[in-house]
Parts: C-alpha cells; sequence; structure tokens
C-alpha cells in the first residue's frame, strides 16, 4: 500500500483538493482509502446513543456495525496518541492510502499552498514535499507546482511518484 500526504496550514484547502482527488484516482481504477489527522477532539457517536453509552462505560473499543458501514472507535484512555505506523496498520489495504496531516512524518507529501493565508511555504523546510498545489505561481519553487483546479495533473503526478502510473 502506497502512503501519500497532503499538507498545509490550517485553512489552506487540503480537504477540499482531497475531494476532488478521491474521484479522479478512483475514476482511473484506484482504490483509495484516506487518514485524517485532527488537533481536535474527535466525536464520532452521540450521547445517548448504545456505542457511546458503551464508551463512556469504560470500553476501550467500541465496534458498530451495519449493513451500510461499520466503525471502530478506539478510546486512548490517556495512553499517548496513536503513530501514524499505528493507525496505517489497521487500515485495509488499498493502492494509496492518502493521508491529511501528519505534516512530520516521513511520507511523501504534496504541500496545499494559498496566499490569502498569508501563511510561509512549508516545502522551504520539509525535504517530503515533493510538489506543491496553489492558487498563485510560484515561480522560486524548486518542486512541481500545479494549480490547486487542475485535480487530474496532480492525480497523474501522484499515481508516478506512488509506481502506480508510468511517467
Amino acid at each position: 500500500m502506497k502512503v501519500f500526504g497532503l499538507a498545509g496550514w490550517s485553512g489552506s484547502g487540503k480537504t477540499t483538493l482531497l475531494s476532488k482527488l478521491l474521484p479522479e484516482l478512483i475514476g482511473r481504477g484506484v482504490m483509495v482509502s484516506t487518514i485524517k489527522h485532527t488537533h481536535h477532539s474527535v466525536e464520532v457517536d452521540e450521547p445517548g446513543k448504545d456505542s457511546y453509552v458503551h464508551r463512556e462505560s469504560g470500553a476501550t473499543e467500541v465496534l458498530v456495525g451495519s449493513p451500510q458501514r461499520w466503525a471502530l472507535i478506539h478510546e486512548n484512555r490517556g495512553e499517548p496518541e496513536t503513530s501514524l505506523d499505528g493507525l496505517i496498520a489497521r487500515m485495509t489495504p488499498v493502492d494509496i492510502l492518502l493521508v491529511e496531516g501528519f505534516r512530520a512524518y516521513p511520507h511523501d507529501k504534496v504541500e496545499v499552498y494559498r496566499r490569502d493565508n498569508d501563511k510561509p511555504l512549508i516545502c522551504t523546510e520539509d525535504p517530503h514535499i515533493v510538489a506543491v498545489a496553489s492558487d498563485v505561481d510560484l515561480p522560486k519553487v524548486r518542486l512541481p507546482v500545479f494549480a490547486l483546479s487542475d485535480v487530474a495533473a496532480l492525480a497523474s503526478f501522484i499515481l508516478v511518484r506512488c509506481g502506480l502510473e508510468g511517467g
């Protein structure tokens, strides 16, 4: 399973770009899954639901299954945050696992950059950023730069970089 990331400052459009990349890659016959990192508390069930009661009563893991989907909720219960490698190990293998966030991890990433965010480029400090997707030209950047709107070209770049399509 190939791991490829999207990195960028909050508000740069990582999720928006990911939501456009997914159908582009899937339309090319690629199986894709995602992992999203957040610094916020994640709540995937609701107070009053049985799964919530199980978790609040002390269960370390609660798995909820239905004919449409299943979800595993794991409580860290004071343990350190699970590493990206630990989370990847729980994923069903696919062709590409797209990772949003986890910027500090050493996997290939495309930086999503918007000038209006008024933040510095991350690619100048992160050797694992292999391309930039931006809303402006970046003539000083020595990496491939894609327009945020050119999802097809970015998808092709990712497939080549992951060894899933000839370059």
